[in-house]
């Protein structure tokens, strides 16, 4: 019944002149999952028909809403029985219209035109209006070219589209965390290069790959590194005092995303660091770690709660993944109570014993890459 969707989007509409290239984004967006036509109009997104992957327009970064609507020549009698076909579909007791009128042209300003559609409505459906708590709400748009009547609007995760940020390189660790903060940057429109730290384990190898193909279906298309750490981290326990190991693991893990980084042409790195939830995400040892990279850092999750964190993990279906067991590289060979308030000439002294150039280089070289696309 329905001949279009309405999409709707929030932020990128107060991007001034910048505006059409955030609109021309989304729209690549939302051809990677469709290949139906799309109208960009003033305020909106208009795509032909009813397309049968409807329900992933929900996943895509900067839609804020999407309606199944139903079109009408700008022409009140038309716009009159358009509702009452949506009125007459799961009616309700009770009933409001709300409409909106982009087209300053058309005869009848928004309230009449609410009036005068309720009105008929109500005579020919027995339903009663209620404007405060109605049991069906019937929308209406008027724009230059035509007229869209919805009663449902589906809502998507806001943002902004993926690309229009650049490109950072986000440390994937395999926990709660490092995916949300991912999550959060591609929300603010980066693309998200990924990169993981193993120990040879198949099986978290496996959790990695589809922690990232979750992750892809807002971005349709990622790049990970998966860089074999244990070598490294046998030079570093011969040097380096169990207190401080786990700074130094961090520092060298910064190195290798710096380089990923230039190699990606990236601006930043993103972090799920998040203050004094662990030894080593204290202020004194972030401000240790950090310093090693030449890369700005962005850390989304830094001031949260960590149940607001599970939240947004449960909601884009990384927690059930992220909360499977696997071996955390920076807990190995670390002392019961590590260092909390490092100090970094102390930590950069003891790297001098390390040849951390070399170190950084060869988990370059020995990093796998894989390309991991949604079908």
């Amino acid at each position: 019944m329905r001949d279009c969707v309405v999409v709707h989007y929030g932020e990128i509409g107060t991007k001034g002149k910048n505006r059409g290239f955030f609109e021309n984004k989304l729209m690549d967006s939302i051809k990677k999952i469709t290949d139906t036509g799309i109208d960009k109009q003033y305020g909106r997104l208009v795509l032909e028909g009813n397309p049968k992957n409807l329900a992933d327009l929900s996943s895509v970064l900067g839609i804020v809403s999407f309606s199944p609507a139903l079109r009408s020549e700008l022409d009140i009698e038309k716009i009159k029985d358009k509702a009452l076909l949506l009125a007459k579909e799961n009616p309700a007791d009770t009933f409001a219209i709300e409409t909106k009128r982009s087209n300053k042209n058309f005869s009848l300003d928004s309230k009449q035109i609410s009036r005068i559609v309720g009105e008929h409505v109500a005579r020919n459906t027995g339903m009663k209006v209620d404007l405060n708590d109605p049991g069906k709400k019937i929308f209406i748009e008027v724009s230059d070219k035509e007229c869209y009547i919805y009663d449902k609007k589906i809502p998507g995760p806001g943002g902004l589209p993926v690309g229009v940020s650049g490109t950072v390189v986000s440390l994937l660790s395999g926990g709660i965390d490092s995916p949300v903060a991912s999550y959060l940057m591609m929300k603010r429109g980066c693309n998200v290069v990924f990169v993981h730290f193993h120990n040879y384990t198949s099986k978290i190898e496996e959790k990695i790959e589809k922690l990232v193909a979750v992750l892809n279906k807002y971005q349709y298309k990622s790049r990970l590194y998966m860089v074999p750490f244990f070598p490294i981290q046998e030079k570093i326990i011969e040097k380096i005092p169990e207190t401080h190991r786990m700074i130094v693991y961090r520092r060298v893990m910064m190195r290798i995303a710096g380089k990923i980084a230039e190699k990606e042409g990236a601006k930043a790195l993103v972090t799920g660091d998040n203050l004094a939830q662990v030894a080593s995400q204290t202020l004194d040892n972030l401000d240790v770690i950090h310093s090693a990279s030449n890369e700005t850092i962005f850390s989304p999750l830094i001031g949260m709660d960590k149940n607001d964190i599970i939240d947004i993990a449960k909601k884009i279906a990384t927690y059930d993944l992220s909360i499977l067991p696997y071996p955390d590289c920076c807990t190995y060979m670390i002392a019961k109570h590590p260092e909390t308030r490092a100090k970094k000439e102390e930590i950069e002294s003891m790297e001098k014993e390390l040849d951390i150039d070399n170190l950084a280089d060869y988990g370059i070289e020995k990093a796998e890459v894989k390309e991991i696309i949604s079908s």
